[in-house]
């Protein structure tokens, strides 16, 4: 196999490849040779794609240095047609990473837009562009000697900007429906510069701090909208309390799922927990340890349930595993952990430890995950890809989202272990608790990147799943490149009632069609005849 699989939805441009080759002349001129890059793609296409494989390429990447410099891209590829998608670092490895939706076009990358341009500790706020990574958001506020925290992700080199407008979930509790962000700069599809919420009006100084405006709200719809460019994000900063208390559940039993969820929602709707607790699988924690040959030799097959015990035995997990924080201060959290633990102990065989630690301790926690709730950003986790194929391992991310029910969430997992195990997959678990009464269910997919023939079979079964868990009433809250039509075929109320009312946006404000193409399965008219 030498070229993409043909059940692998590539689309290229329609844009003669002299016009993009043009478009990318004329941007060089604009904003600096150097910060344009041609060739093969490089470390801009899908990471996790056989080398072989051709779908899903740029035709180049530019990387603006400021919102001047978006403006012109924008425009310069307007004038020609030319597709420009944006991203922010580009590290969004299990949905695709930095390749477009639609081959032939050009990339942005804002890289160079890292920047923290303000940061007001009284009001715990702070201006950033798209390319600022969580890392460099911790080191600014570090360096100012602000006592504020940011919500992040398990793995840090991502930006926040891309995180977020791609319904990214972060850990602490502004990460708690996507609260992270107020105030977005957007530059839209004919090069002109909007304001969304109180920005409409210059100068004013809620911006960033008053989620709506007079009139119709419209910043959601550029995250995961292809209807602009975002430039600059409004950032709420959680000040640090004097300690925060990380807990850990483990359950022994698949059944304890029930019990474990139930018991949690109700410390979520009655104010005990707050931020985004995660519940894993013990597979999906021993992934983040070690390869999958470390705890198993057979390449062939599943890990078998006997197999499972012992690995959890290991590295003293249940076969799921709770993992949250309180973040009141000493005294407050002291209270409130007595009754998670109360609640948690009325599980049979159930294990809870948890720890107590001060600002200057948490940048050295020896549990990434400690660190992580602490809001210390990290790569530890970073290996989970290579469970199979190590170096060259690879994942995807299937993503559906649930009711915070215990029976819904254990029969989805139970539905979803019987689904990876017949195709001779192991079944990996990350159940993310965005709120009070819901959850994002994240499966991984893993191969090897080198054997194209298992890599194409984790996609099919990709494939089969997304289509399988829209049957029974499960649609993914964010999809990966290859599957984004699909995904949003799902959504089919009333004919389709909502991707029609977006495309009609989408027509509106983008009638050349050029803004991220196919993003989430929103095409401009001039391409949906092929969807």
């Amino acid at each position: 196999m030498t070229t993409t699989p043909d059940f692998i939805p590539a689309r290229r441009t329609h844009v003669e490849a002299s016009a993009v080759q043009e478009a990318l002349v004329a941007i060089a001129d604009a904003i600096g040779a150097e910060h344009v890059i041609t060739g093969d793609g490089g470390e801009y296409r899908d990471p996790f794609q056989p080398v072989g494989w051709d779908a899903f390429a740029t035709a180049g990447v530019v990387q603006p240095g400021s919102t001047e410099d978006v403006q012109a891209i924008v425009r310069i590829a307007a004038e020609r047609n030319v597709p420009v998608w944006a991203q922010g670092q580009g590290r969004n490895n299990g949905y695709g990473g930095a390749a477009p939706r639609l081959s032939g076009g050009i990339t942005i990358n804002f890289r160079r837009m890292n920047r923290v341009l303000e940061l007001d500790p009284e009001l715990g706020v702070a201006l950033i562009e798209p390319g600022a990574s969580f890392q460099d958001i911790y080191d600014a506020i570090e360096a100012a000697g602000a006592d504020l925290m940011v919500s992040v992700p398990d793995l840090g080199w991502g930006s926040m900007g891309g995180n977020q407008q791609d319904n990214g979930l972060t850990y602490l509790p502004y990460g708690k429906d996507w609260r992270n962000i107020c105030g977005l700069e957007v530059v839209t599809a004919d090069g002109e510069l909007l304001r969304t919420g109180m920005g409409a009006m210059e100068g004013n100084a809620s911006w960033n701090l008053y989620r709506r405006n007079l009139g119709p709200t419209i910043e959601p719809l550029f995250f995961q909208g292809n209807f602009g460019v975002v430039t600059k994000l409004g950032l709420w900063l959680m000040p640090k309390p004097d300690a925060i208390t990380n807990v850990h559940v483990d359950v022994k039993r698949d059944e304890d799922l029930i019990p474990l969820v139930d018991i949690l929602r109700r410390l979520r709707l009655d104010g005990t927990i707050d931020g985004v607790p995660c519940i894993l699988n013990t597979l999906l924690i021993a992934s983040t340890i070690a390869n999958r040959d470390h705890w198993y030799e057979p390449k062939e097959g599943i890990i078998p349930d006997p197999v499972i015990d012992e690995i959890a035995e290991k590295i003293g997990v249940g076969r799921w595993h709770l993992r949250f924080a309180l973040y009141e201060g000493k005294e407050i959290n002291a209270i409130k952990l007595r009754k998670a633990i109360d609640a948690f102990n009325a599980i049979p065989d159930v294990k809870i430890r948890h720890t107590t630690t001060g600002p200057d301790e948490w940048p050295t926690l020896e549990d990434p995950s400690d660190r992580v709730y602490s809001g210390v950003p990290n790569l530890d986790w970073s290996g989970m890809a290579g469970w199979r194929g190590g170096e060259h391992g690879g994942h995807m991310s299937f993503a559906p989202v649930a009711p915070l029910s215990g029976k819904q969430v254990y029969e989805l997992q139970m539905w979803l272990k019987e689904q990876f195990e017949r195709n001779g997959i192991d079944h990996t678990a990350d159940l993310i608790v965005v709120n009070e009464r819901s959850l994002c269910s994240v499966a991984g997919i893993t191969f090897d990147i080198d054997d194209e023939q298992a890599t194409a079979e984790g996609y099919r079964v990709m494939q089969e799943l997304v289509r399988e868990a829209g049957k029974i009433g499960y649609g993914e809250y964010r999809a990966h490149l290859h599957f984004m039509d699909l995904a949003q075929e799902q959504y089919g109320f009333n004919n389709h009632a909502y991707r029609r009312f977006v495309e009609k946006i989408k027509d509106a404000v983008d009638p050349r069609g050029i803004l991220s193409p196919g993003r989430h399965g929103i095409w401009p008219a001039a391409l949906r005849s092929e969807r």
